[in-house]
Parts: C-alpha cells; structure tokens; sequence
C-alpha cells in the first residue's frame, strides 16, 4: 500500500509565482526525487508519493504548516490504495491511491475543504475527514508564528522545548505559548489515532 497526495495553492494568482513557487519547490524535496516522487505540474498544482501511508498525514500538515508561515495554504486530498503503475513522472503514474487521491481532490473545492483522505474503507474515511474536519477550524487559520512553530515542530520530534526555542530564536515560555495557540497537542493525537486506523487497513 501506499499513498499520494494532491494539492494545489489557495488563491495562488493573488500572489506572484516566483514569490512561492521556490518556496514549494524547498517543501516538497525532502519527499524524494523529483519528478518521480513529487511533481509541481500546472503552476500551482502538485502531487507527492508517500511511500509510507503511516506518515501520509503529517506529511500532509507539514506542508500545509511551510504554506502557512509564507502565508499561503493548500488545498490536498490524500489518497491509499496500490500502485499499479510507475512512470518517471509521479503525474502519469496509476493504481487505487492516485484514482482515490485525484476523485477526492476534484470534490474539495464543492467541500469547501482544504484537508481530505480516502482510503477505501467507508468506515475510517468517515471517522477521519470528520476529524479533519474539526482540526482544520483551527489548522486553516494558523498564523505564521504558529505555522512556523508546527513546521519545526514536526521536523524535529525528539527536540525540547528549549531547543525548539533556539532554532526558532525564542525563549521557552515563547514556545510554550505557540505550541497552545497552534492546538499542537491535537494535532499529534489526531496523528496518532490516524496511524491506527492505517495499520488496520495494512494488517495482514
């Protein structure tokens, strides 16, 4: 199993290309090579393979959180399922997880929703997306400060608070202070209750 994210920038024609377009580029690398494993295609559309779908929905609040603190955000459907073809680019690739990725994404903007997954199973994409649903009242409307907090933060799981504090060039009870504001807790609680459901759909 694996699993695909497609995204495309909010309102990305009220803001000059090249001011963002770089940034995203600097997001999606750490995801492996371009263009077999991420692609920007269309301007302001992209796509990314997660190999591990464990990790899909961090990987999805991740970039959501760089976008934010460049005070830009994303609309991204995640989908699972299998990979039953592999092209040299990501966007001509096939199987259930793209079919599920890219179904999804064209109904977001109906949705008005910014963050959804299919996985297949009726059951855990209900439970999820209402989650997510819940989450993005506050996700959508992180500010840059705390954006930037969620985007270290995630980057760098085993740092303190004091050492999170440094790399932000903020005191400890400045952390303390956006990691609240960001409702950070939530998130990670929301990722872990994910990855459970995730390995019920793996488990042999």
């Amino acid at each position: 199993m694996t699993s695909v994210i497609t995204g495309d920038i909010i309102d990305s024609r009220k803001q000059k290309s090249k001011d963002w377009v770089e940034g995203l580029k600097k997001i999606l690398s750490p995801f492996g090579e371009t263009p077999s494993q991420w692609e920007v295609y269309r301007g302001d559309e992209f796509q990314i393979e997660i190999q591990n779908p464990e990790e899909a929905l961090l990987s999805a609040i991740l970039i959501k959180a760089h976008l934010r603190s460049i005070k830009l955000d994303a609309r991204m459907s995640i989908g699972f399922g299998n990979k039953t073809h592999n092209a040299e680019k990501i966007s001509e690739s096939n199987g259930d997880a793209f079919i599920h990725s890219g179904e999804l994404f064209e109904t977001l903007k109906k949705q008005k929703v910014t963050l959804a997954m299919r996985t297949g199973n009726t059951d855990i994409d209900k439970k999820m997306n209402l989650m997510l649903q819940l989450a993005l009242t506050f996700m959508d409307n992180w500010l840059v400060q705390s954006a930037e907090f969620v985007a270290v933060a995630i980057e760098n799981p085993t740092l303190s608070q004091e050492e999170l504090g440094q790399k932000l060039g903020i005191n400890q009870a400045a952390v303390s202070r956006r990691q609240k504001r960001a409702q950070f807790d939530l998130v990670m609680n929301l990722d872990r209750y994910f990855r459970t459901q995730i390995k019920q759909l793996t488990a042999p």
